[in-house]
């Protein structure tokens, strides 16, 4: 999907180091950190991290972000819980399916 709105491959690859890669921007990082916290169990969105999304996100952006984040996370429950595949929305050309995909599908 990020291929398709122009977002680089590179970029796409380099998502598990967003942190640290120099291909994402502050804003960027911010979100996705957002995300990790909403996402993960053992996190918190801390008040540190909130203020650091108000500096680039006004409200309605910041509550837009939260419900995409919101929606992705439980729709993933859901599809997960009811043995749904993935769609493929993008995969490296050489990778094909991913483990979680074939684990999914019972196919290799």
């Amino acid at each position: 999907m990020g291929s398709a709105l122009g977002v680089p491959d590179e970029k796409i690859l380099a998502l598990p180091e967003y942190a640290t890669s120099p291909l994402y921007d502050d804003a960027e990082r911010a979100a996705l950190e957002y995300a990790d916290a909403m996402t993960l169990s053992d996190r918190e969105v801390g008040d540190e991290l909130f203020a650091r999304l108000r500096r680039f996100y006004d409200d309605d952006a910041l509550v837009e972000l939260t419900a995409v984040i919101a929606w992705e996370n439980a729709s993933s429950k859901f599809n997960r819980a009811l043995r749904v595949p993935s769609q493929g929305l993008w995969q490296r050309a050489s990778q094909g399916a991913t483990d979680a995909d074939r684990s999914l599908t019972g196919r290799p």
